[in-house]
């Protein structure tokens, strides 16, 4: 977690939610998978905020081959400042990656008895946007290369709307404290882990989808539709 995500925003409604002073144009997307380019938000070394487009793999700036960011789509909150992958974008390249929603798969059993991953897809209570709490890099092989933009997200342990599905999820910065989290001259472990409390359960709503959303080739608003039929309870030693 997280392997899918939504944006189902187009780059203005971004500007204004995010109060961007600019952003690179990007389409909408129902079903990002890892290594995508994806929209970033964060602040410039001048103060600007702008928002991005990264490749969601973090290829830290000391790596010898970018292929390391396709492990590193994420980054666990809990051990971040002491992984020399993440260390130091923790502390100086913070950033927020904006999403309408995300998606987690469940372990279940089908009525064959066969096992298989059911999809849920997870979004905001009152439907604004997510802000997750990412990191960010700069990479190139050497001097005479194009730099390579490139992003992780935090997760944490889930939360009790999400812990039935998976016991992961991703760290989610709420607007009050985007600002903070965004200031590239505050490194403080203590200051920063206080700007991440964990999300309410009652701050989520979650729904079960059709199971296309597995195939990273398949795109659209009909992913995040419920299911037409309500799924079995689990038993109860599931």
């Amino acid at each position: 977690m997280c392997g899918r995500y939504v944006v189902a925003y187009d780059p203005a409604t971004l500007v204004q939610g995010f109060s961007l002073t600019r952003i690179q144009p990007f389409e909408r997307r129902w079903n990002i998978a890892p290594q995508s380019e994806v929209p970033v938000v964060h602040d410039t070394r001048e103060g600007e905020r702008i928002g991005t487009l990264m490749r969601w793999g973090l290829v830290p700036h000391w790596a010898q081959d970018a292929g390391i960011g396709a492990k590193l789509n994420n980054a666990r909150l809990e051990s971040a400042a002491e992984k020399p992958s993440f260390r130091q974008a923790l502390r100086r390249r913070r950033c927020l990656i904006p999403a309408s929603g995300f998606y987690e798969w469940q372990p279940r059993r089908g009525a064959d008895g066969k096992p298989f991953k059911q999809p849920w897809y997870f979004s905001a209570a009152d439907g604004a946007p997510l802000a997750f709490a990412g990191l960010f890099e700069a990479w190139r092989p050497d001097e005479s290369a194009d730099w390579l933009l490139s992003c992780c997200i935090l997760t944490r342990e889930a939360n009790a709307t999400m812990a039935p599905v998976h016991d992961r999820m991703p760290v989610i910065v709420e607007p009050a404290h985007w600002a903070a989290w965004l200031d590239r001259g505050e490194q403080r472990p203590e200051a920063l882990a206080a700007l991440l409390p964990p999300t309410p359960p009652q701050a989520l709503r979650s729904w079960p989808v059709d199971r296309a959303v597995g195939r990273a080739s398949v795109d659209g608003e009909a992913l995040t539709a419920p299911l037409a039929e309500p799924l079995p309870p689990l038993p109860p030693e599931a």
